[in-house]
């Protein structure tokens, strides 16, 4: 069983410590941050989350009394009903393998369209990351396409797949 629980300050050293090269940092974050993570760049993150009307809701995925991970719904377009699931990490090498990671992706769209009422969650996932990709389809999710060669990191392209559900695809989970 986990819970997702807003993202706080008390969170940034786990964070900080789950990131060990700028490859990964990458593959999780996309060019938000740049490496190494510091608590500057995650106060500028945390800054207008998690409020009211906010875009972006960010939280800190615990199994019992311990951090295991981290996820992200943001870009909510509460115009168009949407948003993206985004900044998925299980940061706890003794939580892989158990299923969480679908845990996390079924509770971030349970607030997604049963709490906000939305219609449309979206991600990016780059193609080379299998796990996730399974992981994401387990939760529900569909392939829409795949941008070829989508990021250059170092002398390297990286393609990456984008994905949705629909509410009426949710139903519950």
């Amino acid at each position: 069983m986990i819970t997702l629980k807003p993202f706080t300050e008390e969170d940034f050293d786990t964070l900080i410590n789950w990131i060990d090269s700028p490859e990964f940092l990458m593959q999780w974050a996309g060019p938000h941050f740049s490496y190494p993570l510091t608590y500057v760049q995650l106060e500028e993150y945390l800054s207008g989350a998690n409020e009211s009307g906010s875009t972006t809701l960010i939280y800190t995925v615990w199994e019992k009394e311990r951090r295991v991970g981290h996820i992200s719904l943001g870009r909510i377009d509460r115009e168009n009903n949407s948003a993206r699931i985004g900044k998925v990490l299980l940061g706890d090498s003794n939580a892989k393998g158990r299923g969480i990671c679908v845990s996390m992706i079924r509770e971030a769209l349970r607030i997604a369209f049963e709490e906000l009422e939305l219609h449309r969650v979206s991600l990016g996932v780059f193609d080379f990351n299998t796990s996730a990709i399974n992981c994401y389809k387990k939760a529900g999710f569909q392939v829409e396409g795949l941008l070829r060669d989508y990021r250059k990191i170092e002398k390297k392209y990286w393609s990456l797949y984008e994905m949705s559900i629909l509410a009426e695809e949710w139903a519950g989970g």
